[in-house]
């Protein structure tokens, strides 16, 4: 009890005397001069704030503010990319439409399903693999069918590597008149550390070389898996696959925030050492 008296009390003088002796240099030093100690604090605090250090805060504020709406972008890239894939599917599985005349008009209708008749010349047959879709294979068989007084390419579907060539599947070498429905799909870019097309020997879809190579217009139909037939290439091949990558793209942008967000505020807040 003494020592809290005695405690109240010292604090009490304290603070008089502080007030006592600013009340005497106003009254004992001259004006002009009691403001320019004045201006010399004041100048002081403000050359505190505007330190190297001060500047540097609101620097490096911009790492975690840039990186969370890098995050929030790929939130939105996310829900473009899969209503895209969505938008995609939907378009394979609308019903089929004639095989428009004018050519042009098939760079709008990649992915929709056409239907067309005619006649396959499997003496043109392709073969575009390796190749592991939606089933298991080596190779997929283009074949060329003559329409409307055209000749496309029609991937007939997969086939293994021991029935790549046509006499070990002979009953699947259809004749005569046909009506197949397939996917449009247009001309690809060859992938990095793909091997170039060969002649005979094709990874991906070049149409203008494939239908050169070929001698047929630069269309390119996938069939649709009710057109298979025993014994013949495997149709239905048709996978809608694009890259979405974008949820491991945003977690690596929020975690990057919330982590230097962290280390700012402890730095430069909390006036704490990060280690």
């Amino acid at each position: 009890m003494l020592r809290s008296k005695i405690t109240v009390l010292c604090r009490m003088r304290i603070k008089t005397s502080v007030c006592l002796h600013q009340r005497y240099l106003e009254q004992c030093l001259p004006q002009s001069l009691l403001q320019n100690v004045r201006h010399v604090a004041a100048t002081r605090t403000v050359s505190h704030q505007n330190t190297p250090f001060s500047s540097m805060k609101w620097i490096l504020l911009l790492i975690p503010t840039t990186t969370f709406g890098l995050g929030t972008w790929q939130v939105q890239r996310r829900k473009w990319k899969r209503q895209l894939i969505a938008d995609l599917k939907t378009r394979t599985n609308a019903a089929p439409r004639d095989l428009p005349l004018d050519l042009e008009e098939l760079s709008q209708l990649e992915y929709c399903p056409v239907r067309v008749q005619g006649q396959f010349e499997h003496s043109r047959e392709l073969y575009i693999g390796p190749r592991t879709l939606i089933a298991d294979g080596d190779a997929a068989s283009q074949s060329s069918l003559t329409t409307h007084n055209m000749t496309i390419l029609v991937n007939r579907g997969w086939v293994p590597a021991n029935h790549k060539n046509p006499n070990t599947r002979k009953a699947g070498q259809v004749e005569g008149e046909v009506e197949i429905v397939g996917v449009v799909r247009l001309t690809e870019k060859r992938a990095p550390f793909m091997p170039k097309n060969q002649p005979h020997a094709w990874f991906y879809r070049d149409l203008p070389k494939m239908a050169e190579a070929a001698g047929t217009e630069p269309v390119f139909l996938e069939a649709k898996a009710e057109t298979t037939v025993p014994g013949g290439p495997i149709g239905g091949q048709t996978r809608v696959s694009l890259r979405d990558e974008h949820l491991s793209y945003l977690l690596t942008w929020y975690g990057l925030s919330a982590t230097t967000a962290y280390m700012w505020y402890r730095l430069f807040i909390a006036r704490k050492p990060l280690l």
